[in-house]
């Protein structure tokens, strides 16, 4: 009897080939009708066997209710998709109607790609997306993901994880509150402030993407990565983790707190593994030195290579460079901490307090120890000129080479030798003009004061001269052959370091 009414209660679900909706019970030890125990089911035990429009469900004990075409099910269960998705339980429902699957009780979920582990989820097999929000763990190749809640698009293999969410891998980890995540290809997207910690090397955005696989992020939000004493900062950067490369674009602020710079610009570089930075369009470089004071410096093109102490920096075309008490411009620019010169290469022109200086090569020397400029060489060509403050004429010296002497920063003497010129604006007392010098000799020393105007003049080895009445020495006679004055390219300021057209040029 209790065999008849099996096969009677089975028929339905074979239909000799017509399709329906209907949840079949293909396989069990045994079955039973309760209608105390379970009103409206039928009670299968003992290898459970089930399907349902190309899912396959096994556990060891299932309620079928015909009715309302929905099965719960308990112990060993497992939903099976295809042979690509698999959903492990202690209990589950399943309603063949709707097509949305629940599982509950040590759940595991597991496709080619990745395991997912929770308490409770949903599995909507009409879109495909699975749900769960009381902690889930997935396990994707080297990555574990963990978050409060998570989705996940079957389809996509993609993984949308809310609240708490953290990746770790065996080089690094991330932080964030959402992020999307690929299974398949790795990538993951962070749209919320995210964190991406390893031993050496720190990341934060607001926006952005990590691929896991191949180690590489863009980030596109107020982002900034932190390594070795250097923040790197921009609108978008792009970090490769294998290479150690980062690359930045617009708005770029790289702050090194070891060797006490910051680097801006609209597009910059950063070989980590080589110790090199590459800055350009709008690039400068402020490098705080001799105490509180800072040096300012642009170029086409900035490019700072090496370890402290030990760091080269190349600026062309067109460097400009301004601290409060001197500026400068140069076709190009060559700094050597190992030396402590640096070299201004292509007209150069050198402006301390009032003076203008210019020669064919200029070397600035620094002291090593202290990093404090130290002395100063202007090879061939040398012209020093300052304008007189009290006329409309010029105090000019012109000779073959130059050497000065700094103290505590500031410029405060220098011998002109070889083949030496002079024109010089003399006044008494009164601050009234008493003539104009003109001398030669082979060497001339001039000392400065505290706001770098020439104070005091020596002429060395049979020195001649004369001066001369204002009236009396005509304006063609009063400057030195080769006289150039560049006060016009005088940078007066920190802001006036990059250049007008720069300034102007919108960022693309």
């Amino acid at each position: 009897m209790k065999k008849l009414l099996y096969i009677a209660l089975l028929f339905p679900f074979f239909s000799f080939g017509q399709k329906t909706t209907e949840i079949k019970v293909i396989n069990s030890d045994f079955m039973d009708i309760n209608q105390t125990e379970m009103p409206d089911a039928v009670l299968y035990t003992g290898n459970v066997k089930a399907q349902h429009e190309g899912a396959i469900l096994y556990c060891n004990k299932a309620y079928l209710f015909t009715k309302t075409n929905e099965i719960k099910v308990f112990g060993n269960v497992q939903i099976q998709q295809g042979d690509t998705l698999f959903l492990d339980s202690k209990y589950g429902e399943y309603n063949g109607n709707t097509r949305i699957a629940l599982a509950s009780g040590n759940v595991v979920m597991r496709d080619p790609e990745m395991t997912l582990t929770t308490e409770l989820i949903h599995f909507d097999r009409n879109t495909q997306q699975a749900y769960y929000n009381n902690h889930g763990t997935i396990i994707n190749g080297e990555n574990t993901l963990k978050s409060i809640s998570g989705r996940y698009f079957a389809s996509e293999k993609l993984f949308k994880f809310r609240n708490a969410v953290e990746v770790t891998n065996p080089d690094y980890v991330i932080n964030t509150n959402y992020l999307d995540y690929y299974t398949d290809s790795g990538l993951a997207y962070l749209t919320d402030a995210s964190t991406i910690k390893s031993e050496d090397t720190f990341i934060y955005t607001e926006k952005g993407f990590y691929d896991t696989k191949n180690n590489f992020s863009h980030l596109t939000k107020n982002s900034h990565i932190i390594y070795d004493n250097r923040r790197i900062e921009g609108d978008s950067i792009y970090y490769d983790r294998k290479t150690e490369f980062a690359s930045a674009t617009n708005n770029i602020k790289i702050t090194d707190s070891i060797n006490k710079f910051v680097a801006r610009g609209n597009y910059g570089e950063v070989y980590r593994l080589q110790d090199s930075l590459m800055l350009t369009k709008k690039a400068l470089l402020i490098t705080e030195s001799e105490e509180s004071d800072s040096l300012y410096m642009n170029a086409q093109r900035i490019i700072i290579t090496g370890k402290q102490g030990e760091r080269i920096i190349r600026a062309y075309k067109n460097a400009r460079f301004y601290k409060t008490d001197m500026s400068g411009k140069c076709d190009s620019l060559h700094s050597n901490e190992i030396t402590g010169i640096t070299q201004l290469i292509g007209k150069p022109v050198l402006w301390n307090g009032e003076s203008q200086m210019t020669g064919d090569l200029m070397h600035l020397i620094s002291n090593k120890e202290t990093q404090k400029l130290d002395s100063l060489k202007v090879m061939n060509n040398v012209f020093l000129v300052e304008k007189d403050t009290l006329g409309t004429g010029f105090n000019q010296v012109k000779g073959q080479n130059l050497f000065g002497r700094f103290n505590d920063g500031k410029l405060a003497e220098v011998d002109i030798i070889k083949n030496t010129e002079m024109i010089y604006y003399v006044y008494d007392s009164g601050n009234e003009l008493y003539g104009i010098d003109k001398n030669t000799s082979s060497k001339i020393n001039l000392t400065f004061d505290e706001d770098s105007k020439i104070e005091n003049i020596t002429f060395f080895d049979s020195p001649k001269g004369e001066t001369y009445p204002e009236n009396q020495l005509p304006e063609n006679a009063r400057k030195l052959r080769g006289f150039i004055w560049r006060g016009d390219e005088r940078i007066l300021s920190k802001d006036d370091v990059i250049p007008p057209d720069e300034v102007e040029e919108k960022t693309e």
